[in-house]
């Protein structure tokens, strides 16, 4: 690609994001949302990380874990423990991680 065509494609994208991001904000008038929508929409950042974390946790190279030698499952439910006992976000981080740690330094996983 020359000079040319990557400031074009980049201007492209900018212009694209701009229109579809700011197309709420030059509303006139607030859009009526439904209240199903709106509760809905609580749990998308939840979702969201689901949707990252989970494939990480039990994939590895594009295939499911085949093992249950695998630190990253037992760092996830030990995180995860950590967090319905406690509710707090640094401990589950802890929990999780030095679990992870000591599986794979410990024992090799």
């Amino acid at each position: 690609m020359s000079t040319i065509e990557i400031l074009i494609a980049i201007a492209g994208m900018a212009g694209i994001t701009l229109l579809t991001r700011g197309f709420f904000f030059l509303q006139r008038a607030e859009l009526p949302v439904p209240g199903w929508l709106i509760e809905g929409l609580r749990y998308a950042p939840l979702a969201a990380l689901v949707a990252v974390v989970a494939p990480e946790v039990v994939m590895t190279q594009g295939a499911l874990v085949s093992t249950w030698k695998d630190a990253r499952l037992y760092g996830a439910a030990a995180g995860s423990a950590w967090f319905f006992w406690r509710r707090d976000m640094f401990g589950t981080i802890v929990a999780g991680t030095g679990t992870m740690v000591a599986l794979r330094l410990g024992l090799g996983w």
